[in-house]
């Protein structure tokens, strides 16, 4: 009886190994999906840079949680196709290097397609247009682009309105230096370091309830479409295409207004 018991036991541990042994060959050969995460995961890495209110910003005074219209976005294209979200906070001009070296499955971060970026990422159709501003302390005298003659003005490393700071240096001589976060930016004129910066007009108007030192101007411009925002994504991504589905019937069914009213109070 005993060498029997003995037998049975032998026979339930080899059984035991060899299915312990399966499973880790299983999960093994899984096949990896985007950004290197097997498809059985199903979550999705998003970057972002989370200074930029209302797209992306942190409420320190409720949670340590990176929330904004681009994170709901994000997160309601993702739930119709079927995966979760992890957000990922990284400065705004290492957004498109995470993408290329696979730390990241797309970025949301009010990112304008240039023809520069798409060189190196794929982007999704166009998901909001906003403008660019001139932001200044209310006692700068500064009231037009010309007044910015002699000035220094900030503007958000890799952001698309450091290039309109180059655009407008044409006509207008003006010092331009730039900082990776948008507060750094309001804290230097805050400081008196800089004179105004650029900023986009959505983002300064959520600065303004807070910084009531602060005003603004929009700039005029011919090109409506330039501070127009979208997705970015690895060149070649599956993504792009289900993104772009599911963005399209977001706005056809009113769901993306929905977001933008909940974010931006009103229509644009």
């Amino acid at each position: 009886m005993k060498k029997w018991l003995s037998l049975l036991m032998m026979s339930m541990l080899v059984v035991g190994m060899l299915a312990a042994c399966g499973t880790s060959d299983d999960s093994a050969n899984g096949s990896a999906g985007e950004g290197g995460k097997t498809e059985g995961e199903k979550v999705l890495t998003m970057g972002t840079s989370a200074d930029y209110p209302p797209f992306e910003y942190i409420d320190t005074a409720k949670s340590e949680d990176i929330i904004g219209f681009d994170v709901d976005l994000a997160k309601a294209i993702a739930k119709e196709l079927g995966y979760e979200v992890k957000v990922q906070d990284i400065d705004f001009n290492g957004l498109i290097p995470a993408i290329q070296a696979g730390k990241v499955d797309f970025v949301l971060a009010g990112m304008t397609p240039t023809e520069e970026r798409k060189k190196n990422v794929d982007f999704s159709d166009i998901y909001y247009t906003a403008k660019h501003m001139i932001v200044t302390p209310k006692d700068s005298g500064i009231k037009t682009v010309e007044d910015l003659k002699g000035k220094t003005v900030g503007v958000q490393v890799g952001s698309i309105q450091e290039g309109k700071a180059e655009e407008l240096k044409k006509t207008v001589d003006f010092k331009v230096e730039n900082r990776n976060r948008i507060p750094e930016l309001v804290q230097e004129m805050k400081s008196g370091r800089f004179d105004a910066a650029i900023i986009e007009d959505t983002v300064a108007k959520g600065f303004f309830e807070k910084e009531k030192e602060l005003t603004g101007f929009n700039i005029s411009d011919a090109s409506a479409d330039e501070a127009g925002s979208a997705i970015a994504f690895p060149k070649e991504s599956k993504l792009t295409k289900d993104f772009n589905r599911v963005l399209n019937e977001m706005k056809e069914n009113g769901e993306l207004e929905k977001l933008i009213v909940k974010w931006f109070g009103g229509e644009q």
